[in-house]
């Protein structure tokens, strides 16, 4: 009896016991790509946003209608430009609302530098303030070489003088020359502040028949639109050196460290340096900004 049992129990056994392997295959095959861990996103990639904090002129010479496409094709960044004053461009740095800044004030720059706001810091181009003015040239202005004799001249005339009054790196040079000429203008009623960026500044200029102080691509940019003429070009204290600066991780973390310094890199190539050396030539028949990085 013992017997007869045992061989149908047996039997019942060999067909899972001898199964062969391929059996367990199809149990493998559907786990596995249940346990598979997502593919993650590079990590360059894993903030794709970018506010770039820049000063007004860049913007409105059309310089960063050509760079940021190039950029956000080449990296998969998506870039918000916020165009500024410089002043209000380093205080966005300073209090961790930008990642990558575009800047025209050296010693504003440097001091930002050394209160720790940023990390990276590297030359990118320049180009030069001109003052401009009206055809008529109250205050004869015309032939005079210096940008402190022109400041002196249009101060002892009364003529209308249209400053940017933001704090921007162009109304810093201005205030820098004021000062060198021991003059202040402030508060006279021909030296108006416009508190705007320096395109809409040009327009004002342009319509009350004034002198103002510009960076020399925003004014070719906007020539056409403009009755206005340059009135003083080309003395050295009005080089306007331009910089990109990464806004310090350790000071603000959320910041997008890797989406600035992929920018930083960018516009010191060679490639883009090139691109910046040829931008207005087709169209002015001169270029509105002059590479310098190294």
């Amino acid at each position: 009896m013992k017997l007869i049992l045992s061989i149908p129990f047996l039997l019942a056994l060999l067909p899972s016991a001898c199964a062969p392997a391929a059996t367990e295959v199809p149990i493998i095959a559907t786990e596995a790509p249940a346990t598979e861990a997502p593919t993650e996103v590079p990590a360059a990639l894993a903030n794709p946003n970018l506010i770039l904090a820049t000063t007004t002129s860049t913007q409105d010479s059309g310089l960063l209608d050509v760079l940021i496409p190039l950029f956000e094709e080449k990296t998969g960044y998506t870039v918000q430009t916020v165009a500024v004053g410089t002043g209000q461009a380093l205080k966005m740095g300073e209090e961790g609302n930008a990642d990558v800044l575009l800047v025209h004030a050296p010693k504003s720059e440097e001091a930002f530098m050394e209160a720790g706001f940023g990390k990276d810091r590297a030359p990118v181009m320049h180009n030069d303030f001109i003052i401009v003015g009206p055809e008529s040239d109250p205050a004869q202005i015309k032939g005079t070489v210096s940008a402190i004799d022109v400041l002196k001249r249009i101060y002892n005339s009364g003529s209308l003088f249209i400053s940017r009054g933001d704090d921007s790196g162009t109304h810093k040079k201005e205030l820098e020359i004021w000062g060198k000429a021991e003059l202040d203008p402030k508060g006279q009623a021909w030296y108006l502040e416009s508190g705007q960026g320096m395109g809409a500044t040009l327009t004002i200029a342009s319509e009350k028949e004034a002198y103002t102080i510009t960076d020399r691509g925003t004014f070719l940019a906007q020539q056409e639109n403009l009755d206005l003429l340059i009135i003083l070009e080309g003395d050295p204290p009005l080089l306007n050196p331009y910089h990109v600066i990464t806004v310090n991780p350790q000071k603000w973390p959320n910041i997008n460290y890797d989406g600035a310094l992929a920018f930083y890199k960018f516009i010191t190539t060679p490639e883009i340096q090139k691109v910046i050396s040829e931008f207005g030539m087709l169209e002015y028949g001169q270029p509105l900004f002059f590479p310098d990085a190294p």
